[in-house]
């Protein structure tokens, strides 16, 4: 088993670049509708889509590809586009880098209720009105991406910013609000740094909230109230989706990623796994390679 491709930059052929966009539809001719296999990005994706048919398969779970969607793919996430006929809209990425330089910070990203590290990340999909406004954004930043224009790319930060937000107030459950409180956004991009940190070893609520030096309880409340899961659950996401990662692109035994992922017996782990995908984990890689 190939060990999963990853795009380390947004531009292999002008590396200084931390920014692009194109159009879907100039990407399959290109490609000549050939099928990319399964890979993940060191940046963030963003595919606004007007018309498409397929699927798309992101860490392991299969969405529909139909008009009007919004996907978002965060960096380390694997997923795969499978067009039956070309697709039209645009595939835009950007990196922590672009963000940087263009004055977005980083935890307004983190605020966001679109980027999905781990588990579901099925596509947006706005109303007629909101999705024309996002679109218009989008071939906003396509014409400046593609002209001369002074200062292009910070006002391709600021259309991007303006996009993001859209996209969140479609589906917030509380939208950005002032930048003033920020604790919660804080603690919740402390929290996910504290999970990617030990996610192998450590899996209980009670650790993460005694390294942030709060209550289990308020952890819980926090994410629940920010990203729509409790602590619980993204850890246990986090963890699923990295037995799916190695299971399928991997020659570890089952016995060796339970011990990976700090289960103290395979049986633990099969259990754990099943549990949350209903299937063993050796049913999930020999269905997954069957597809």
């Amino acid at each position: 088993m190939s060990t999963v491709k990853t795009y380390q930059k947004v531009n292999v052929e002008q590396e200084s670049l931390s920014f692009g966009i194109s159009k879907m539809e100039d990407i399959y001719t290109k490609r000549h509708g050939k099928v990319d296999e399964p890979h993940r990005h060191n940046y963030y994706t963003v595919l606004i889509i007007n018309k498409a048919r397929g699927q798309h398969k992101i860490d392991f779970n299969t969405y529909e590809l139909s008009d009007n969607q919004i996907f978002f793919v965060a960096p380390g996430q694997v997923h795969q586009v499978l067009e039956t006929e070309k697709s039209f809209g645009f595939s835009m990425v950007f990196s922590n880098q672009f963000l940087v330089e263009n004055s977005i910070r980083l935890s307004f990203i983190d605020s966001l209720n679109l980027f999905q590290n781990y588990g579901q990340s099925p596509p947006l999909i706005p109303n007629a009105a909101q999705f024309k406004t996002i679109g218009d954004f989008a071939n906003q930043i396509y014409n400046l991406f593609n002209s001369d224009a002074n200062m292009k790319l910070l006002s391709i930060g600021a259309f991007l910013k303006l996009l993001l937000i859209e996209c969140n107030n479609v589906c917030s459950i509380n939208p950005i609000e002032s930048d003033v409180d920020t604790t919660g956004d804080n603690l919740i991009r402390a929290f996910k740094k504290g999970v990617e940190n030990h996610y192998k070893k450590e899996h209980s609520t009670t650790f993460y909230a005694n390294a942030l030096h709060i209550s289990p309880d308020h952890l819980n409340r926090t994410v629940k109230a920010r990203i729509g899961k409790t602590a619980k659950d993204y850890i246990q996401a986090r963890i699923v989706t990295e037995a799916k990662r190695l299971l399928y692109f991997s020659d570890l035994s089952n016995k060796e990623i339970a011990y990976e992922l700090g289960f103290n017996e395979p049986a633990n782990f099969s259990a754990f796994f099943k549990k949350h995908t209903q299937l063993s984990p050796s049913s999930f890689k020999q269905n997954e390679i069957k597809s």
